[in-house]
């Protein structure tokens, strides 16, 4: 890691001892170039694609069933070298890319896609230097998207009602960054009641949700957002799509939303062997804009508008009525655990549980070091 003089045009550049104990940016650019590092995290394929994501510490090895290799064989060197392992077996030696951190990080809550966080940011028309609201951080990996486009100069408030998730959140947040990010703000509570407290009337540019009944916080949303600002929702069946469709139409505040959904499918590459993939990332969630309409305004009637639909007066939606998979408490403490925020408190006594003993699913290798690996290439699911 070398000093950059343009930040301080009366500095020398710095000797490279003195250069190397320099701490990361907060941004976490610099972590992101030059020779690995210790702490780096760092993801090796092998020849048969499979890839594996491991943090480089002192005195630590990468295991397989067919050898392994030390992890200061890695310090040193630049991106895309490759090493051999004590069985001959060869790694490329890459750090992980935003999308390859997604889908193996700890995660307790099922996260947003790389597809979709791509289409949020651009949809939305996430800006360097705007003013976003998030409100469903999961474990953080739109997070990470939402503060690449904004920058140092913009601010993302991410509001949680769980405070294990936004601890969760929190970690992989700065794990990824390199430490806390400068633009980035965490609350947790329930949406409609945070944001008329974080927020004035009118100042936000941009607002992301992410949860099961977004409908019930357009009051919170519409006083809160600028004229013209965006609201984005990411919802994942077609009855939570309908529902809040006809809910922004009933309100009068917003313009008539737009609705769709991507899809991702790869394709094979080998000689003349060019056909799709037999796998793909289908549906995940769709995603519905609306801009927000000037006071006192009224939006052109829409023409050939279809009938409204009937919905319950009162129902509560859960998880489960959407068909996800819930959530274990063990799970949750033990992913809190890898992230490094500490323990859970009861919700009930704010007290903090008991500490989750080392199960099965904690790969250990044979020298006592916890193998910090996961293959990530075919991960297909939300969980």
């Amino acid at each position: 890691m070398t000093h950059d003089p343009a930040h301080d045009a009366s500095a020398l550049p710095a000797p490279a001892d003195d250069a190397a104990t320099q701490a990361p940016t907060p941004t976490g650019a610099d972590v992101r170039r030059g020779p690995l590092r210790l702490g780096d995290k760092v993801q090796l394929t092998d020849p048969r694609g499979r890839l594996h994501t491991i943090t480089l510490a002192t005195g630590a090895t990468f295991h397989t069933h067919r050898g392994y290799l030390s992890h200061e064989d890695l310090v040193g060197l630049p991106e895309g070298s490759v090493v051999r392992n004590t069985a001959g077996i060869e790694y490329l030696a890459l750090r992980p890319l935003l999308a390859d951190y997604v889908l193996s990080m700890p995660r307790g809550a099922a996260v947003v896609y790389p597809k979709d966080a791509g289409q949020i940011v651009a949809m939305a028309d996430i800006y360097p230097g705007a003013r976003v609201v998030e409100a469903g951080v999961g474990s953080g990996a739109l997070t990470m998207s939402l503060l690449r486009a904004v920058g140092d100069q913009g601010t993302v408030h991410s509001i949680e009602r769980r405070e294990d998730f936004a601890a969760i959140a929190r970690g992989n947040v700065e794990l990824f960054f390199g430490g806390e990010h400068p633009a980035w703000e965490l609350s947790v509570g329930d949406l409609s009641d945070v944001l008329p407290q974080v927020a004035e009337k009118g100042s936000i540019d941009r607002v992301v949700l992410d949860m099961l009944a977004p409908w019930e916080n357009l009051d919170a949303v519409a006083d809160a957002l600028a004229p013209g600002g965006v609201l984005i929702c990411y919802v994942a069946t077609a009855t939570q799509l309908s529902r809040l469709a006809e809910d922004l139409r009933s309100d009068g505040r917003y313009a008539e939303p737009s609705a769709w959904e991507s899809l991702v499918r790869g394709w094979h590459l080998e000689g003349l062997a060019v056909r799709p993939q037999h796998r793909m990332v289908g549906h995940t969630g769709f995603l519905l804009t609306a801009r927000r309409l000037a006071d006192g305004t009224v939006a052109p009637l829409r023409k050939r508008r279809p009938a409204k639909g009937s919905y319950p007066v009162a129902e509560e939606w859960t998880p489960e009525d959407l068909g996800e998979r819930s959530v274990s408490d063990k799970r949750v403490r033990r992913v809190r655990r890898d992230v490094g925020q500490g323990a859970q408190l009861d919700p009930r006594t704010g007290q903090p549980l008991e500490p989750v003993e080392a199960t099965t699913e904690d790969s250990v290798a044979p020298d006592g070091q916890a193998q910090d690996t996961q293959d990530v290439s075919d991960v297909l699911d939300n969980d």
